[in-house]
Protein backbone atom coordinates (compact mmCIF):
# COMPACT_ATOMS: atom_id res chain seq x y z
CA UNK A 1 0.00 0.00 0.00
CA UNK A 2 1.26 3.44 -0.91
CA UNK A 3 2.01 5.45 2.19
CA UNK A 4 -0.08 8.35 0.85
CA UNK A 5 -3.13 6.13 0.26
CA UNK A 6 -6.06 6.72 2.58
CA UNK A 7 -7.58 3.91 4.59
CA UNK A 8 -6.90 1.76 7.64
CA UNK A 9 -3.43 0.28 8.20
CA UNK A 10 -2.62 -2.96 6.42
CA UNK A 11 -2.56 -4.89 9.71
CA UNK A 12 -6.09 -3.80 10.57
CA UNK A 13 -7.33 -4.68 7.08
CA UNK A 14 -5.74 -8.12 7.27
CA UNK A 15 -7.21 -8.73 10.72
CA UNK A 16 -10.64 -7.50 9.66
CA UNK A 17 -10.56 -9.70 6.56
CA UNK A 18 -9.48 -12.67 8.67
CA UNK A 19 -12.33 -12.19 11.14
CA UNK A 20 -14.93 -11.69 8.41
CA UNK A 21 -13.73 -14.91 6.77
CA UNK A 22 -13.87 -16.60 10.18
CA UNK A 23 -17.45 -15.43 10.54
CA UNK A 24 -18.38 -17.13 7.27
CA UNK A 25 -16.33 -20.30 7.77
CA UNK A 26 -17.44 -20.59 11.42
CA UNK A 27 -21.07 -20.48 10.35
CA UNK A 28 -20.32 -23.07 7.64
CA UNK A 29 -18.58 -25.27 10.22
CA UNK A 30 -21.59 -25.03 12.51
CA UNK A 31 -23.93 -26.11 9.72
CA UNK A 32 -21.65 -28.91 8.51
CA UNK A 33 -20.56 -30.10 11.97
CA UNK A 34 -22.64 -33.33 11.90
CA UNK A 35 -21.11 -34.28 8.54
CA UNK A 36 -17.53 -33.31 9.48
CA UNK A 37 -17.80 -35.27 12.75
CA UNK A 38 -18.23 -38.54 10.82
CA UNK A 39 -15.84 -37.70 7.96
CA UNK A 40 -12.37 -37.46 9.55
CA UNK A 41 -10.46 -36.98 6.28
CA UNK A 42 -12.68 -34.08 5.25
CA UNK A 43 -12.48 -32.62 8.75
CA UNK A 44 -8.67 -32.77 8.71
CA UNK A 45 -8.54 -31.10 5.29
CA UNK A 46 -10.89 -28.36 6.55
CA UNK A 47 -8.74 -27.94 9.66
CA UNK A 48 -5.54 -27.79 7.59
CA UNK A 49 -6.97 -25.00 5.47
CA UNK A 50 -7.86 -22.94 8.52
CA UNK A 51 -4.59 -23.59 10.28
CA UNK A 52 -2.62 -22.39 7.25
CA UNK A 53 -4.79 -19.25 7.16
CA UNK A 54 -4.09 -18.64 10.85
CA UNK A 55 -0.35 -19.21 10.35
CA UNK A 56 -0.31 -16.68 7.51
CA UNK A 57 -1.96 -14.09 9.76
CA UNK A 58 0.55 -14.78 12.53
CA UNK A 59 3.42 -14.87 10.00
CA UNK A 60 4.72 -18.21 11.22
CA UNK A 61 6.07 -20.97 8.94
CA UNK A 62 3.52 -23.15 7.19
CA UNK A 63 3.45 -26.47 9.07
CA UNK A 64 1.78 -28.35 6.21
CA UNK A 65 -1.06 -30.83 6.58
CA UNK A 66 -2.59 -31.26 10.00
CA UNK A 67 -1.51 -34.53 11.59
CA UNK A 68 -3.31 -34.53 14.94
CA UNK A 69 -5.77 -36.85 16.58
CA UNK A 70 -9.41 -36.97 15.54
CA UNK A 71 -10.59 -35.78 18.97
CA UNK A 72 -8.46 -32.63 18.73
CA UNK A 73 -9.82 -31.88 15.27
CA UNK A 74 -13.36 -32.37 16.60
CA UNK A 75 -12.58 -30.02 19.50
CA UNK A 76 -11.34 -27.40 17.05
CA UNK A 77 -14.51 -27.80 14.93
CA UNK A 78 -16.69 -27.08 17.97
CA UNK A 79 -14.54 -24.12 19.06
CA UNK A 80 -14.43 -22.68 15.53
CA UNK A 81 -18.19 -22.99 15.10
CA UNK A 82 -18.61 -20.70 18.13
CA UNK A 83 -15.59 -18.39 18.10
CA UNK A 84 -15.65 -17.65 14.38
CA UNK A 85 -19.15 -16.13 14.28
CA UNK A 86 -18.74 -14.39 17.67
CA UNK A 87 -15.40 -12.77 16.87
CA UNK A 88 -16.54 -11.96 13.33
CA UNK A 89 -19.69 -10.25 14.54
CA UNK A 90 -17.71 -8.19 17.05
CA UNK A 91 -15.48 -7.03 14.20
CA UNK A 92 -18.52 -6.17 12.07
CA UNK A 93 -20.09 -4.18 14.90
CA UNK A 94 -16.88 -2.27 15.65
CA UNK A 95 -16.06 -1.40 12.05
CA UNK A 96 -19.70 -0.83 11.12
CA UNK A 97 -20.38 1.57 13.98
CA UNK A 98 -17.24 3.57 13.17
CA UNK A 99 -18.50 4.14 9.63
CA UNK A 100 -22.20 4.61 10.29
CA UNK A 101 -21.67 7.03 13.18
CA UNK A 102 -19.55 9.35 11.04
CA UNK A 103 -22.26 9.37 8.38
CA UNK A 104 -25.56 9.21 10.23
CA UNK A 105 -24.99 12.00 12.79
CA UNK A 106 -24.42 14.72 10.16
CA UNK A 107 -27.15 13.23 7.95
CA UNK A 108 -29.59 13.31 10.86
CA UNK A 109 -29.06 17.02 11.22
CA UNK A 110 -29.50 17.42 7.47
CA UNK A 111 -33.11 16.19 7.72
CA UNK A 112 -35.81 18.85 7.29
CA UNK A 113 -36.51 20.67 10.54
CA UNK A 114 -40.05 19.39 10.71
CA UNK A 115 -39.04 15.72 10.43
CA UNK A 116 -36.38 15.46 13.15
CA UNK A 117 -36.96 15.38 16.86
CA UNK A 118 -34.69 17.02 19.38
CA UNK A 119 -31.34 15.34 18.82
CA UNK A 120 -28.81 14.05 21.24
CA UNK A 121 -25.70 11.99 20.47
CA UNK A 122 -23.49 10.69 23.27
CA UNK A 123 -25.49 12.92 25.60
CA UNK A 124 -24.63 16.05 23.62
CA UNK A 125 -27.55 18.03 22.10
CA UNK A 126 -27.33 18.56 18.35
CA UNK A 127 -28.10 22.25 17.92
CA UNK A 128 -26.51 22.93 14.55
CA UNK A 129 -24.26 21.75 11.73
CA UNK A 130 -21.10 22.50 13.68
CA UNK A 131 -22.17 20.35 16.62
CA UNK A 132 -23.32 17.50 14.35
CA UNK A 133 -20.10 17.43 12.29
CA UNK A 134 -17.81 17.78 15.32
CA UNK A 135 -19.63 15.08 17.27
CA UNK A 136 -19.74 12.74 14.28
CA UNK A 137 -16.01 13.20 13.73
CA UNK A 138 -15.22 12.66 17.41
CA UNK A 139 -17.30 9.49 17.60
CA UNK A 140 -15.71 8.18 14.41
CA UNK A 141 -12.20 8.76 15.78
CA UNK A 142 -13.03 6.99 19.04
CA UNK A 143 -14.70 4.01 17.36
CA UNK A 144 -11.99 3.79 14.69
CA UNK A 145 -9.32 3.72 17.39
CA UNK A 146 -11.27 1.04 19.23
CA UNK A 147 -11.56 -0.97 16.02
CA UNK A 148 -7.86 -0.58 15.24
CA UNK A 149 -7.05 -1.83 18.73
CA UNK A 150 -9.64 -4.54 19.20
CA UNK A 151 -9.89 -6.16 15.75
CA UNK A 152 -6.19 -7.17 15.42
CA UNK A 153 -6.27 -8.41 19.03
CA UNK A 154 -9.31 -10.61 18.35
CA UNK A 155 -7.83 -11.86 15.09
CA UNK A 156 -4.56 -12.88 16.74
CA UNK A 157 -6.42 -14.51 19.61
CA UNK A 158 -8.56 -16.53 17.20
CA UNK A 159 -5.56 -17.49 15.06
CA UNK A 160 -3.43 -18.52 18.04
CA UNK A 161 -6.29 -20.62 19.39
CA UNK A 162 -6.64 -22.32 16.04
CA UNK A 163 -2.91 -23.06 15.79
CA UNK A 164 -2.73 -24.24 19.40
CA UNK A 165 -5.67 -26.63 19.03
CA UNK A 166 -4.31 -28.06 15.80
CA UNK A 167 -0.65 -28.26 16.82
CA UNK A 168 0.62 -31.84 17.09
CA UNK A 169 1.50 -33.02 20.57
CA UNK A 170 5.06 -34.01 21.43
CA UNK A 171 4.20 -37.68 20.82
CA UNK A 172 2.59 -36.87 17.47
CA UNK A 173 5.57 -34.78 16.39
CA UNK A 174 7.93 -37.56 17.40
CA UNK A 175 5.88 -40.16 15.51
CA UNK A 176 5.83 -37.96 12.42
CA UNK A 177 9.57 -37.37 12.67
CA UNK A 178 10.28 -41.09 13.02
CA UNK A 179 8.05 -41.80 10.02
CA UNK A 180 9.85 -39.20 7.92
CA UNK A 181 13.28 -40.40 8.99
CA UNK A 182 12.33 -44.01 8.25
CA UNK A 183 11.24 -43.08 4.74
CA UNK A 184 14.25 -40.90 4.04
CA UNK A 185 16.72 -43.38 5.49
CA UNK A 186 15.26 -46.13 3.30
CA UNK A 187 15.53 -43.81 0.32
CA UNK A 188 19.09 -42.89 1.28
CA UNK A 189 20.10 -46.57 1.46
CA UNK A 190 18.61 -47.22 -1.97
CA UNK A 191 20.23 -44.11 -3.39
CA UNK A 192 23.55 -45.11 -1.85
CA UNK A 193 23.35 -48.49 -3.57
CA UNK A 194 22.51 -46.86 -6.89
CA UNK A 195 25.37 -44.39 -6.45
CA UNK A 196 27.85 -47.18 -5.73
CA UNK A 197 26.73 -49.05 -8.85
CA UNK A 198 27.04 -45.87 -10.91
CA UNK A 199 30.56 -45.24 -9.62
CA UNK A 200 31.51 -48.86 -10.29
CA UNK A 201 30.11 -48.62 -13.83
CA UNK A 202 31.92 -45.33 -14.50
CA UNK A 203 35.20 -46.75 -13.25
CA UNK A 204 34.75 -50.06 -15.09
CA UNK A 205 33.63 -48.63 -18.43
CA UNK A 206 35.82 -45.55 -18.37
CA UNK A 207 38.90 -45.39 -16.20
CA UNK A 208 39.54 -49.12 -16.00
CA UNK A 209 39.26 -49.55 -19.77
CA UNK A 210 41.75 -46.75 -20.33
CA UNK A 211 44.17 -48.22 -17.78
CA UNK A 212 44.01 -51.60 -19.56
CA UNK A 213 44.77 -49.91 -22.87
CA UNK A 214 47.69 -48.05 -21.27
CA UNK A 215 49.05 -51.28 -19.80
CA UNK A 216 48.85 -52.98 -23.21
CA UNK A 217 50.72 -50.14 -24.91
CA UNK A 218 53.41 -50.15 -22.24
CA UNK A 219 53.73 -53.92 -22.64
CA UNK A 220 54.17 -53.58 -26.42
CA UNK A 221 56.64 -50.77 -25.86
CA UNK A 222 58.80 -53.05 -23.69
CA UNK A 223 58.83 -55.69 -26.42
CA UNK A 224 59.96 -53.29 -29.17
CA UNK A 225 62.23 -51.03 -27.16
CA UNK A 226 65.38 -52.61 -28.71
CA UNK A 227 64.05 -53.22 -32.22
CA UNK A 228 61.73 -50.36 -33.24
CA UNK A 229 62.47 -46.99 -31.67
CA UNK A 230 59.81 -45.23 -33.81
CA UNK A 231 57.03 -47.58 -32.64
CA UNK A 232 58.35 -47.30 -29.08
CA UNK A 233 58.02 -43.52 -29.19
CA UNK A 234 54.48 -43.70 -30.59
CA UNK A 235 53.35 -46.26 -27.99
CA UNK A 236 54.76 -44.23 -25.11
CA UNK A 237 53.06 -41.08 -26.44
CA UNK A 238 49.75 -42.92 -26.68
CA UNK A 239 50.20 -44.31 -23.16
CA UNK A 240 50.93 -40.82 -21.85
CA UNK A 241 47.86 -39.39 -23.57
CA UNK A 242 45.73 -42.23 -22.24
CA UNK A 243 47.02 -41.61 -18.73
CA UNK A 244 45.93 -37.95 -18.86
CA UNK A 245 42.50 -38.93 -20.16
CA UNK A 246 42.15 -41.55 -17.40
CA UNK A 247 43.06 -38.94 -14.79
CA UNK A 248 40.45 -36.54 -16.21
CA UNK A 249 37.76 -39.21 -16.05
CA UNK A 250 38.81 -40.20 -12.54
CA UNK A 251 38.58 -36.60 -11.36
CA UNK A 252 35.09 -36.38 -12.86
CA UNK A 253 34.00 -39.45 -10.89
CA UNK A 254 35.53 -38.11 -7.68
CA UNK A 255 33.80 -34.77 -8.19
CA UNK A 256 30.38 -36.47 -8.02
CA UNK A 257 31.31 -38.05 -4.66
CA UNK A 258 32.87 -35.09 -2.87
CA UNK A 259 33.70 -31.97 -4.87
CA UNK A 260 37.46 -31.35 -4.56
CA UNK A 261 36.85 -27.62 -4.26
CA UNK A 262 35.21 -28.26 -0.87
CA UNK A 263 38.41 -29.85 0.39
CA UNK A 264 40.55 -27.12 -1.16
CA UNK A 265 38.60 -23.97 -0.27
CA UNK A 266 35.88 -24.94 2.22
CA UNK A 267 32.16 -24.42 1.80
CA UNK A 268 32.31 -20.61 1.61
CA UNK A 269 34.98 -20.69 -1.09
CA UNK A 270 33.19 -23.43 -3.04
CA UNK A 271 29.92 -21.46 -3.00
CA UNK A 272 31.76 -18.31 -4.06
CA UNK A 273 33.15 -20.20 -7.04
CA UNK A 274 29.67 -21.49 -7.88
CA UNK A 275 28.29 -17.96 -7.86
CA UNK A 276 31.12 -16.71 -10.06
CA UNK A 277 30.53 -19.51 -12.60
CA UNK A 278 26.73 -19.21 -12.62
CA UNK A 279 25.08 -18.57 -15.97
CA UNK A 280 23.08 -15.63 -14.56
CA UNK A 281 23.99 -12.80 -12.20
CA UNK A 282 24.23 -14.17 -8.65
CA UNK A 283 24.45 -12.31 -5.36
CA UNK A 284 25.98 -14.37 -2.56
CA UNK A 285 25.52 -13.69 1.16
CA UNK A 286 27.42 -16.02 3.51
CA UNK A 287 27.38 -15.71 7.30
CA UNK A 288 28.92 -17.74 10.10
CA UNK A 289 30.64 -20.37 7.94
CA UNK A 290 34.28 -19.33 8.23
CA UNK A 291 36.90 -18.42 5.68
CA UNK A 292 37.40 -19.57 2.12
CA UNK A 293 40.78 -21.20 2.58
CA UNK A 294 39.69 -24.67 3.56
CA UNK A 295 40.32 -24.24 7.29
CA UNK A 296 36.78 -23.48 8.45
CA UNK A 297 36.33 -23.65 12.16
CA UNK A 298 40.02 -23.31 13.03
CA UNK A 299 41.24 -20.45 15.13
CA UNK A 300 40.12 -18.89 18.38
CA UNK A 301 36.46 -18.05 18.47
CA UNK A 302 35.80 -19.38 14.96
CA UNK A 303 32.71 -21.40 14.10
CA UNK A 304 32.79 -25.15 14.63
CA UNK A 305 33.50 -27.24 11.57
CA UNK A 306 30.55 -28.26 9.43
CA UNK A 307 30.37 -32.02 8.79
CA UNK A 308 31.53 -33.07 5.32
CA UNK A 309 28.16 -34.66 4.49
CA UNK A 310 26.36 -31.38 5.27
CA UNK A 311 28.86 -29.38 3.20
CA UNK A 312 28.33 -31.72 0.28
CA UNK A 313 24.53 -31.46 0.43
CA UNK A 314 24.72 -27.67 0.78
CA UNK A 315 27.07 -27.40 -2.20
CA UNK A 316 24.96 -29.59 -4.48
CA UNK A 317 21.76 -27.84 -3.33
CA UNK A 318 23.06 -24.44 -4.36
CA UNK A 319 24.56 -25.83 -7.58
CA UNK A 320 21.27 -27.50 -8.58
CA UNK A 321 19.20 -24.44 -7.64
CA UNK A 322 21.40 -22.14 -9.76
CA UNK A 323 21.20 -24.58 -12.66
CA UNK A 324 17.41 -24.71 -12.40
CA UNK A 325 17.17 -20.93 -12.31
CA UNK A 326 19.21 -20.66 -15.50
CA UNK A 327 17.59 -23.55 -17.41
CA UNK A 328 13.95 -23.58 -16.36
CA UNK A 329 12.81 -20.33 -14.73
CA UNK A 330 14.09 -17.84 -17.33
CA UNK A 331 15.54 -15.83 -14.45
CA UNK A 332 18.00 -12.98 -14.89
CA UNK A 333 19.23 -12.78 -11.30
CA UNK A 334 19.51 -15.04 -8.27
CA UNK A 335 20.26 -14.37 -4.63
CA UNK A 336 21.89 -17.04 -2.49
CA UNK A 337 22.02 -16.69 1.27
CA UNK A 338 23.82 -19.28 3.41
CA UNK A 339 24.03 -18.77 7.15
CA UNK A 340 24.84 -20.82 10.20
CA UNK A 341 22.78 -20.27 13.32
CA UNK A 342 23.89 -22.53 16.14
CA UNK A 343 23.53 -26.13 15.05
CA UNK A 344 21.54 -25.33 11.88
CA UNK A 345 22.76 -24.36 8.44
CA UNK A 346 20.16 -22.45 6.43
CA UNK A 347 20.24 -22.03 2.67
CA UNK A 348 17.98 -19.72 0.69
CA UNK A 349 18.04 -19.38 -3.10
CA UNK A 350 15.70 -16.86 -4.74
CA UNK A 351 15.39 -16.11 -8.45
CA UNK A 352 13.34 -13.53 -10.37
CA UNK A 353 12.04 -16.03 -12.91
CA UNK A 354 8.56 -17.04 -14.00
CA UNK A 355 7.89 -19.35 -11.04
CA UNK A 356 5.72 -22.45 -11.21
CA UNK A 357 8.55 -24.82 -10.21
CA UNK A 358 7.35 -28.43 -9.92
CA UNK A 359 9.33 -31.26 -8.33
CA UNK A 360 7.62 -33.83 -10.55
CA UNK A 361 8.94 -32.36 -13.80
CA UNK A 362 12.50 -33.59 -13.42
CA UNK A 363 14.10 -30.25 -12.53
CA UNK A 364 16.35 -31.73 -9.84
CA UNK A 365 14.20 -30.47 -6.96
CA UNK A 366 13.25 -34.01 -5.97
CA UNK A 367 16.95 -34.85 -5.76
CA UNK A 368 17.56 -31.85 -3.52
CA UNK A 369 14.71 -32.87 -1.24
CA UNK A 370 15.99 -36.43 -1.10
CA UNK A 371 19.53 -35.37 -0.15
CA UNK A 372 18.30 -32.93 2.50
CA UNK A 373 15.76 -35.24 4.13
CA UNK A 374 18.37 -37.99 4.34
CA UNK A 375 20.28 -35.71 6.75
CA UNK A 376 17.13 -34.90 8.75
CA UNK A 377 16.90 -31.47 7.15
CA UNK A 378 13.89 -29.57 5.86
CA UNK A 379 13.01 -28.23 2.41
CA UNK A 380 10.45 -25.57 1.55
CA UNK A 381 9.70 -24.44 -2.00
CA UNK A 382 7.63 -21.33 -2.73
CA UNK A 383 7.15 -20.81 -6.46
CA UNK A 384 3.86 -19.14 -7.41
CA UNK A 385 3.05 -18.58 -11.06
CA UNK A 386 4.81 -15.44 -12.21
CA UNK A 387 7.53 -15.86 -9.59
CA UNK A 388 9.65 -15.32 -7.71
CA UNK A 389 10.86 -18.79 -6.74
CA UNK A 390 12.40 -19.27 -3.30
CA UNK A 391 14.00 -22.52 -2.17
CA UNK A 392 14.68 -22.70 1.57
CA UNK A 393 16.72 -25.52 3.08
CA UNK A 394 17.70 -26.11 6.69
CA UNK A 395 20.34 -28.69 7.63
CA UNK A 396 21.55 -29.87 11.05
CA UNK A 397 25.28 -29.28 11.44
CA UNK A 398 25.86 -29.75 15.16
CA UNK A 399 28.47 -32.15 16.41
Amino acid sequence: MNRHEAGPPAGVRRALGYLLASLATGAATLVALPVLAVAPRTARAWASRHRRRAERLLRVPDSGAVRVGAWRVLGWLCASAVSGPVFGLVAVVCAGNAVTTAVTVPLWWALPAGTRAGGFAAGVPLTGWGTALALGTAQFVVLAALTARLVPLLARLHARTCVALLSPSAAERLARRVETLTETRAGAVNAHGLELRRIERDLHDGTQARLVAIAMRIGLAREVQDTDPVLLTRLLAEAHEGTEEAMTELRAVIRTIYPPILADRGLAGALTALGARAAIATTLDIEGIGGIDGIDGLGTGGPAAIPAAVETVAYFTVAEALTNAAKHSRATRTTVRVARDGDRLSIGVTDDGVGGADETRGTGLAGIRHRVLALDGTVHLHSPGGGPTTLTVSLPCGS
